[in-house]
């Protein structure tokens, strides 16, 4: 038996999408309940559930005897050769900021150990952390570091969350892309969570290997991006 969308999340959808394709901008004043219910064919309470769901996933927000208000609109991540989350956000004119959530050094796995180009068994550096924009987060990420080769890097890490700096304490001044691999998944409840989002909403899952100038492999990682409020592009290299 198919199961159906519910009313109110096909009306969330259809208005996060609008959102979405610039109808309404960060700022931007929705239009009314009764308006948006009459734009439906449905009652007032529905659209109501629909506005209360956008605003959990902090896409609108609601000002009393104001309205409800677009909070942001989808922001450009570049992907290309020279990736660096605050350098392009803030060129953009937006708002970056990192948050860490878990620092710990343990044996690399197998896709790890393949990247890196690391002993099977040795240890990794990883740094797993909470990507935002105007203080709402649109991104989960994993960097994992070879650990001989940069054996300060969680200190580094632990006193400024920026994987640039950090590197560059380590003595590696600049790193290129050498691959990015995009794919679409569903959202785990976890990843709902931390993202603000909805369990099983779309998001896109970036695989990246970064490499310092002679071509070594210095970083692998995964980042999970809530597909509502990134797009990505591909940058010029």
């Amino acid at each position: 038996m198919t199961r159906r969308t519910p009313i109110w999340k096909a009306i969330a959808d259809t208005v996060c999408g609008d959102i979405t394709g610039g109808v309404y901008c960060a700022g931007d004043k929705l239009p009314t309940e009764a308006t948006l219910a009459a734009r439906f064919g449905v009652n007032r309470h529905t659209v109501r559930q629909a506005l209360a769901a956008l605003a959990d996933e902090g896409i609108v927000h609601a000002r009393r005897g104001s309205g409800v208000f677009v909070t942001m609109t989808p922001t450009d991540y570049p992907i290309g050769r020279r990736v660096r989350f605050h350098q392009n956000l803030t060129a953009a004119g937006r708002t970056p900021a990192k948050t860490a959530l878990l620092l710990e050094t343990r044996p690399a796995n197998a896709s790890e150990t393949d990247a890196l180009q690391i002993a099977s068994g040795a240890k990794v550096h990883a740094y797993e952390g909470l990507s935002l924009v105007e203080n709402l987060p649109i991104a989960l990420f994993r960097s994992v570091f070879p650990a001989d080769r940069f054996p300060e890097m969680l200190d580094y890490l632990r006193a400024d969350p920026s994987v640039t700096a950090a590197l560059a304490k380590c003595g590696v001044e600049d790193y290129t892309r050498a691959s990015t691999r995009v794919n679409a998944k569903l959202a785990t409840a976890t990843q709902a969570l931390h993202l603000r989002i909805a369990e099983n909403a779309p998001i896109l899952r970036t695989i990246n290997v970064n490499v310092a100038p002679d071509g070594t492999p210095i970083e692998v990682g995964r980042t999970w991006f809530a597909a509502d409020k990134v797009t990505l592009t591909l940058s010029d290299p």
